[in-house]
């Protein structure tokens, strides 16, 4: 399948995705057993893996959004640029970040920082995709869907340059 000036094949389908998300909120509903979670979902890959997400957590929760970026066509700038913030406090409260793929780190790593300093109860990182970078650097995520190399993907919410987020499988760059 081409997109814009790229070739891609599949790499991970909607079904063995579905089944993996169900496993991940699963993990989630045992660990905070009495708590009301904030599911804090990073724009703008993240927007279908929490909505999936949330369809399997039987506990009373809160969901809210930032929007980050250190991409740039399939590559990471490296910067982390702050789109748009949190409208709401987070103090005291026990956060779960949903990330679509940890790539380097480096956006995650700025988000638990500002969290940290905001003052929350916890916080815990749910992630769908893994690269083998953040392993490497062991960026600590705490509930992982898939471990993957260090290719390319898109769907599933993740783009090539905005084009793709619409899939419901995921396909890697060939």
């Amino acid at each position: 399948m081409k997109v814009a000036d790229l070739n891609f094949k599949k790499f991970i389908p909607k079904s063995e995705i579905n089944s993996v998300v169900k496993k991940l909120a699963g993990k989630i509903n045992v660990d905070y057993k009495g708590k009301t979670p904030v599911f804090l979902s990073i724009l703008n890959g993240s927007f279908m893996f929490t909505s999936d997400l949330i369809k399997f957590i039987d506990l009373d929760c809160k969901v809210s959004f930032v929007k980050v970026s250190s991409y740039s066509g399939t590559q990471t700038t490296g910067q982390v640029k702050t789109l748009i913030g949190l409208d709401e406090s987070l103090f005291k409260q026990d956060v779960i970040i949903v990330e679509d793929i940890v790539d380097t780190g480096t956006t995650l790593q700025k988000i638990l920082e500002e969290l940290t300093a905001l003052g929350v109860r916890s916080v815990e990182v749910i992630s769908l995709l893994r690269k083998e970078i953040a392993r490497e650097k062991k960026v600590n995520v705490k509930y992982v869907g898939f471990d993957i190399d260090s290719e390319f993907v898109l769907g599933y919410g993740l783009d090539y340059n905005g084009l793709g987020r619409n899939f419901a499988d995921l396909y890697k760059k060939v």
